[in-house]
């Protein structure tokens, strides 16, 4: 399994003035709007953060999100390591497959890949 990329998430109260205060200091870019996540990126998309509102189907807000070539791996990783999963492994219906889980010091982690 290969980590391709990793995006911090932060939890705010007001999607559109935290985005606007992130683009105009930081000149970074929207580059995904689902209404409670917005995803800013800079130009050649190396450096990318999420904001989020509420999370639209897990119960809990990620405090990182990894993305990997193999979901599917890492999900039965996390389970034999027996950590606590938050978000079951599910197909969302915005394009990716994911799960979270809970590290040791309770901080949520939000494992996905694309579905092609």
């Amino acid at each position: 399994m290969t980590v391709r990329r990793v995006m911090p998430v932060l939890t705010v109260a007001d999607l559109e003035a935290t985005r606007d205060a992130y683009v105009r200091v930081l000149g970074l870019r929207e580059v995904m709007n689902h209404g409670w996540i917005v995803t800013l990126a800079d130009d050649g998309h190396r450096h990318q953060l999420s904001l989020m509102t509420k999370d639209a189907t897990a119960p809990s807000n990620p405090a990182v999100s990894v993305e990997v070539d193999d979901v599917d791996a890492a999900y039965r990783a996390a389970v034999d390591l027996g950590l606590r999963i938050v978000h079951p492994l599910s197909d969302e219906e915005w394009g990716v497959r994911r799960f979270f889980f809970a590290d040791e010091s309770g901080n949520v982690v939000n494992v996905l890949s694309h579905r092609s």
